[in-house]
C-alpha cells in the first residue's frame, strides 16, 4: 500500500466500505491512512 497515492487510498478506503468488503481488509486502509496522517480525509 505504500505505494499507492494519498488520493487512491482514499478512493480505495470510500469504494470498500460502498461495496462492504472484508472489515479486515478496511482496517488495514484505515491503518495506512493513519499512518500517513491522513485521517481528517475520511473523518465525518
Amino acid at each position: 500500500m505504500r505505494q499507492l497515492p494519498d488520493d487512491l487510498l482514499i478512493i480505495s478506503y470510500f469504494k470498500a466500505k460502498e461495496l462492504h468488503l472484508s472489515t479486515d481488509f478496511i482496517y488495514l486502509i484505515e491503518y495506512e491512512i493513519v499512518r500517513r496522517s491522513l485521517g481528517h480525509r475520511i473523518s465525518k
